[in-house]
């Protein structure tokens, strides 16, 4: 079984538009949540967001692209160019023929849809751009990393809620391990930030309207965020050989379903992935230094997630770091767990562990080192992270210190 390593990584989202701004932003424990900024704001109940602020889509792509791209595949390709140009790789003969994309998004084009329903529904418009479908559907984003960097082989996208993005890099790491492909662009992206999709979010009740204050006691929701974040992972020996920077190894992985409800998460089936991926990974429980949890800020989902890792790691769940990047840069449904890993890497290479924002007040039922507020500088050999869906989709993936 081969070793897959990390070579490149790119990201925007609301805390920063590259990789070094965003770890900037989280070491100092900045919040990119603020007012929300488009069409109709003022008819939602919820007015803020992690909203990706100064990107100008015309001075990165041509017209002819930009009536092609929807803002989600807009923030994966500005990722990807970042994560495939840190890896140096050129892609072209038999690397370009089995490289591939496994890319996650919840909604895929929500801003398309949502803007042509309006058009058709309010402005009783009879006809609407013959783009739409290439533009909101959901695996535009990897069809059009394929086409933009010459890549032949397996090209997909996965849907599975939150967990989205652990599912796709869980794939793309399958599917190295087995030499299906030396090289998959992986990750995930989302930008739901408009009036219908913040709209259909504020139905289910568990958005905040304030902050996102993941394990405090006075949590009272979550708060959507958007951008992508993209990485290169890369069969070991394929990356040495060439000379590659290697950023971290992806050591371990697993995918779990509760079976039990639409919503509600399971500790259950939560502790299940936590123990699934340290069994794939072959690590011990004390080896673990840094999780990145799934953390919404909701009182069921960070009581429930609390719980689960207490049940893995049993007395070394007090010795472990554990903390939500959600409070500074949102949830970024589909694409958060590729932003998340940003800061599982930054806990590897630096040795900052990126801290919970906004936490206020001791949840005993959250009883765990969630690294309040201010960073952490710290020794971390392992890190996981954490993503747990509605549908009860779990995924969990590990990384190595190289």
């Amino acid at each position: 079984m081969k070793r897959v390593v990390i070579t490149g990584a790119g990201t925007i989202n609301a805390l920063g538009h590259s990789v070094s701004e965003t770890l900037q932003s989280m070491r100092e424990g900045l919040c990119g949540i603020d007012n929300l900024v488009f069409r109709d704001v003022d008819r939602l109940n919820i007015k803020i967001g992690g909203q990706v602020r100064g990107f100008e889509a015309e001075t990165r792509f041509n017209r002819q692209q930009i009536a092609l791209y929807d803002r989600v595949t807009q923030f994966t390709l500005t990722a990807a160019r970042e994560a495939i140009t840190q890896s140096g790789l050129e892609f072209s003969g038999e690397l370009a023929a089995k490289s591939g994309i496994v890319i996650g998004t919840a909604g895929g084009g929500v801003s398309t849809g949502d803007d042509n329903y309006r058009l058709v529904y309010e402005e009783g418009k009879n006809r609407i751009h013959p783009f739409v479908v290439p533009r909101l559907m959901n695996n535009a984003a990897a069809a059009h990393i394929s086409m933009a960097w010459n890549l032949k082989g397996p090209s997909f996208t996965v849907a599975s809620a939150c967990a989205s993005s652990n599912h796709a890099m869980a794939q793309a790491l399958m599917m190295i391990r087995s030499g299906m492909a030396p090289v998959m662009i992986t990750g995930g992206s989302e930008s739901m930030l408009c009036f219908g999709g913040i709209k259909a979010w504020e139905g289910l009740r568990v958005m905040s309207g304030d902050a996102c204050r993941p394990f405090s006691a006075n949590r009272n929701g979550m708060i959507q965020g958007e951008g992508a974040g993209i990485f290169v992972f890369e069969d070991m020996d394929h990356a040495k050989a060439r000379g590659a920077e290697i950023l971290a190894e992806v050591v371990g992985y697993a995918m779990t379903s509760d079976a039990a409800d639409i919503v509600m998460p399971s500790r259950q089936g939560a502790a299940r992935a936590i123990a699934g991926a340290l069994k794939d990974a072959k690590i011990n429980q004390n080896e673990v230094g840094y999780i990145n949890a799934h953390g919404t800020g909701t009182v069921v989902n960070d009581k429930t997630e609390c719980a689960a890792v207490a049940d893995v790691f049993g007395p070394h769940a007090d010795e472990l770091l554990i903390s939500s990047t959600k409070s500074m840069h949102g949830h970024l449904i589909g694409g958060t767990g590729s932003v998340e890993l940003l800061a599982c890497i930054m806990a590897l290479r630096d040795g900052v562990v990126a801290p919970t924002i906004g936490y206020q007040e001791p949840d005993p039922e959250c009883a765990l080192d969630v690294v309040p507020n201010e960073a952490r500088d710290v020794n971390v050999k392992v890190a996981m992270s954490n993503a747990f869906a509605f549908g009860g989709m779990n995924a969990v993936i590990v990384l190595r210190k190289i």
